[in-house]
């Protein structure tokens, strides 16, 4: 593919502005995703906070009864499911935000074709194959696992799991199953959620980035 100066005749000073305001649209983009995870994470604590509280001010008041599995029964349902489309969200602006990030490291090689010089002052990826955007959002990051532990999408679906173990554990519990088994049942259901969130994630966000097609590789 020739250099951008050999495909627009237009001066370098308009280029250059042109590529400036895609790059600030891009980061403007990547901050509104950015609000709208901490939003909706926001969101999905203040609901499951809501119901614990709701959850011991029942069970209070109905010593651990009939009705409090009634009530619990509807209300974690409710909160899983906040949360499960919560985890949906997250790991859908997590793929939006790899899509901008490729975009932004094709304004920096235009840059950089630009003005070539310059490469050696750049710290950010300017290359849009997978390589390349590693670089942009830091290093060695796609092989540091306290970045996938501390990350929004794994506290959010830690949470589901445990809901999800609750919700099982009080199911059985219901139906006459004694505390140990009801305690094996809830630690089941959490692990087996554990183990499918993380297996949609990992399809969910390949799928996502393999539909990107790098134009600048390395």
């Amino acid at each position: 593919m020739p250099p951008l100066s050999a495909r627009l005749d237009l001066p370098e000073a308009v280029r250059l502005q042109i590529l400036a305001t895609e790059h600030w649209s891009l980061l403007a983009t990547r901050n509104i995703a950015y609000n709208a995870i901490f939003s909706r994470a926001s969101i999905f604590l203040t609901v499951v906070s809501a119901a614990v509280v709701a959850l011991a001010l029942v069970a209070q008041a109905t010593a651990f009864a009939g009705a409090f599995y009634v009530f619990a029964l509807l209300v974690l349902p409710v909160a899983l499911f906040i949360g499960v489309a919560t985890y949906v969200r997250v790991l859908d602006a997590r793929i939006e935000d790899f899509w901008l990030v490729s975009g932004m490291n094709r304004v920096r090689h235009a840059y950089l074709e630009i003005a070539p010089e310059l490469e050696p002052y750049f710290v950010t990826g300017h290359h849009d194959d997978q390589q390349g955007l590693y670089e942009t959002y830091g290093p060695h990051t796609e092989i540091r696992l306290y970045r996938l532990l501390a990350s929004t999408s794994t506290v959010v679906g830690v949470i589901d799991a445990a809901i999800a173990g609750v919700i099982g554990g009080l199911i059985a519990k219901a139906a006459g199953a004694g505390s140990v088994l009801s305690l094996f049942v809830g630690a089941v259901v959490t692990a087996v959620i554990v183990v499918l969130l993380v297996y949609v994630s990992k399809r969910i966000i390949e799928g996502g980035r393999g539909s990107l097609q790098p134009r600048f590789p390395r």
